[in-house]
């Protein structure tokens, strides 16, 4: 990271504010690849509980406990922007691009092939061909399952004690103590 000069941060700061920023960025581009060999190292170190935390805390921002596990292969932006809370589990396939933050609660499982995205493009095509992104954060509660190839589009919130079935679309925010099927997701019954 010496090679950068000037304010260098200056568009991670934006992306990270909810402002429209280049990403392409030189930075970004670089904290992205960084992420990519953190995530090498978590699949490499599954099987060796000695080393296998460390690798989940090196990735994430934050991670609550020792508890956290993260299935092989996976895929994160960043990885740094993504916090999660004790008992985390997150089966093999999921994607998050965490260009916002993402901020996962207690007790959640994630179902194989799980998408959270938090970053998105206008429907502008001379805006979008200009390069500009924006993200919006997303935010899950406690006790939360996800289904295997659920999506969660950005800046959505999902409650607590909630299920999301497997293949829905999140779109909108979710209120707690409910489950949510479909695409669009909606409420199908109260827990």
């Amino acid at each position: 990271m010496d090679t950068f000069t000037g304010d260098y941060k200056a568009e991670e700061r934006k992306m990270l504010a909810g402002e429209d920023y280049s990403g392409g960025d030189p930075y970004l581009v670089e904290l992205r690849k960084q992420a990519r060999h953190k995530v090498k190292a978590l699949n490499a170190t599954r099987d060796d509980p000695d080393t296998y935390n460390e690798a989940v805390c090196n990735l994430l921002g934050t991670v609550a406990d020792d508890k956290a596990i993260v299935e092989s292969p996976v895929y994160f932006d960043y990885g740094c922007n993504t916090h999660v809370g004790k008992s985390f589990y997150m089966n093999a396939m999921c994607v998050i691009l965490d260009c916002a933050r993402v901020d996962i609660g207690d007790n959640a499982l994630f179902g194989p092939g799980v998408h959270i995205y938090t970053a998105e493009h206008s429907v502008d095509p001379k805006i979008r061909m200009g390069g500009l992104e924006l993200a919006r954060p997303v935010r899950i509660g406690n006790n939360v399952w996800v289904g295997g190839n659920a999506v969660i589009l950005p800046g959505v919130t999902i409650g607590d004690n909630v299920t999301v079935g497997a293949g829905s679309v999140v779109n909108r925010d979710v209120p707690n103590n409910v489950v949510v099927v479909g695409n669009p997701a909606r409420v199908v019954k109260q827990v």
